[in-house]
Formats: C-alpha cells, structure tokens, sequence
C-alpha cells in the first residue's frame, strides 16, 4: 500500500508549502504569525509521519523518498523566503547558501554511497542540526517581539547552532564515507585473483 497515512502527512506537508510562501510574501505581522502556523502544523506532521510509520510498520519504499524531500522543499521554501521575499531580508543570503549547499552535498554523497552499497544511517549531529533549524525558522518566522521575547533574535542564535551542527556532520559524512569506501575498495583488491592465477585458470 503506497499511500499510507504517513506518506499522506508527507504529501501534506508539501502541500502547505505554497501556503507557507504565499504568507512570508508579506512582511507583516499578522502574514508573518499565519507563516509561523503554517510552518508549525507543517513540522508537526514531520514528527507524526516519522512517528506513526515506525509505530505500524508502514515503512514505504514512496515513503523512504516522500519523507525527506518534503522536509527539504520545506526548509528550502522558508529560507529562500525570509531572504529573498522582504524588502528587509531576516537572515544573511550566504547562511541560506551554505545550509542549503550542505543538504545538496549531503544527498549526492547519499546517493554515491548507495550506489556503492552503502547505506549511511541519520548521524546525531544531523538529527540536532534539523532540531535547532526548527527552532530558528520559527523564530525568524515571527520576527516581531511578542511577550518580551525578540523573536528575530532567537532564531538567529538558533541557526547558528543549527548551522555549526550542519557543518559538522556534513563533514562527518565526507570522512565516514571515505572510509567505508576505502575499506571496500581494499577488502575487493584483497580478494581478487592474481595474475598468476588468471593464467593458471586459463591453462
């Protein structure tokens, strides 16, 4: 069955994308506060799909794809628009360039280490860094000052550590898949017939 109710809450999840843009497009307070509800339900069936398919055993092949791609879009579609959507941008361009830069070299090295046969399991620091890039978007979401609280600067602190995080472990990445397949590579040489033997076989 493709369509489970955890691939359903993915599907939904990209489906508030375009009604997340369409609210950050205005700078204004009341645009901003639906932003930030748009974003929350949009992170909350994040940890509901993740939650009900681990839960039922609805672990789909569609799933595995729909699950990530739609935090991407989702991530990808805040940053972008808090850059690029104000007269006053929230947060700095080349931030949005290096956070989104790590996911894309994340996901080629997935892809080159699943080729290989590797299969690369979520890292802690991956799981800390999605974690505190919650937290900032939602505070830079707001950006106004409610109960206090400066909003803006939260989420700024927030990324920071999200974007360390995100540094770290796509570096962590690079190094283990290295490894591994150096490892790989080494343990298929040291299996392989010699030359002696090709000749021997052929005689």
């Amino acid at each position: 069955m493709l369509f489970t109710l955890p691939n359903q809450l993915s599907l939904f999840r990209i489906a508030l994308i375009p009604l997340l843009v369409y609210f950050l497009s205005d700078p204004g307070p009341v645009s901003s506060a639906l932003a930030a509800f748009t974003f929350f339900i949009a992170s909350l069936t994040d940890f509901l799909d993740g939650y009900l398919a681990r839960l039922y055993g609805h672990t789909t092949t569609l799933g595995k794809l729909l699950d990530p791609l739609a935090d991407k879009l989702l991530v990808a579609a805040a940053l972008i628009m808090l850059v690029a959507a104000n007269r006053t941008p929230r947060l700095p361009a080349w931030m949005v360039v290096v956070i989104l830069g790590r996911e894309f070299a994340v996901t080629g090295l997935r892809s080159i280490a699943s080729g290989e046969g590797i299969i690369l399991a979520a890292e802690e620091l991956g799981k800390y860094k999605m974690l505190f890039q919650i937290f900032a978007l939602h505070g830079l979401i707001i950006h106004y000052p409610y109960f206090l609280i400066d909003f803006h600067v939260l989420g700024m602190y927030f990324l920071w550590i999200a974007l360390l995080f995100g540094v770290w472990s796509g570096g962590e990445y690079y190094i283990k898949v290295i490894r591994l397949l150096m490892a790989k590579h080494a343990k298929l040489e040291e299996h392989a017939p010699l030359p002696s033997e090709h000749a021997e076989a052929r005689s």
